[in-house]
C-alpha cells in the first residue's frame, strides 16, 4: 500500500509540468568567484538535473569555487553529507543547493517589497518538500 501512495505522488508530480530546464553557472576550481559571468552558464538536463551546485573550499591559497547543475537527490544529498565539514576554517568545505536558475552565482541583493506588489517568492517546488518525506519511508526494511 505504501509504494501505491508513493508511485501515486510521484505521478502526480511528473504531470505538473514540471519540465521546465534550469540554467546554472558551471566552473570547477576557480578563485574569486569568477565563473558568476555569462560564460559559464550552461542549460542543465531537463527533468535530470533540478538544481544548481555550489561548493565553497577553503585552501592554503585562498578560496575555490565549484558550480554545476545537479539533480536535487544528489546535490541534497552531497550537501547534508558535507554539513560537518562547512566551518569556515581552512579545509572546509560546504555545499549548497538553489532551485532557480543561476542561483549558484554571487549573491544577490534583495529588493525592498512594494506595498502594492504582494509577496509571491516561492522558497521550493513541492517535490522537494514531498522527497524529504518520502525518502526517508522509501529507505525503510520492508516487512
Amino acid at each position: 500500500m505504501p509504494l501505491l501512495v508513493l508511485a501515486t505522488l510521484f505521478g502526480v508530480l511528473l504531470d505538473a509540468g514540471d519540465a521546465l530546464q534550469i540554467q546554472c553557472y558551471q566552473c570547477e576550481e576557480m578563485k574569486h568567484n569568477d565563473c558568476s559571468t555569462p560564460e559559464y552558464i550552461v542549460n542543465c538536463t531537463v527533468n535530470v538535473q533540478d538544481m544548481c551546485q555550489k561548493e565553497v573550499l577553503v585552501k592554503p591559497d585562498g578560496i575555490h569555487y565549484r558550480k554545476s547543475c545537479a539533480s536535487s537527490g544528489a546535490c541534497l544529498i552531497a550537501s547534508s553529507g558535507y554539513q560537518q565539514f562547512c566551518t569556515g576554517r581552512l579545509n572546509s568545505v560546504c555545499i549548497s543547493c538553489c532551485n532557480t536558475p543561476l542561483c549558484n552565482g554571487p549573491k544577490r541583493k534583495r529588493p525592498v517589497p512594494s506595498a502594492a506588489m504582494p509577496n509571491l517568492q516561492t522558497n521550493q517546488p513541492l517535490h522537494l518538500l514531498l522527497i524529504s518525506f518520502l525518502l526517508p519511508l522509501m529507505l525503510l526494511p520492508r516487512t
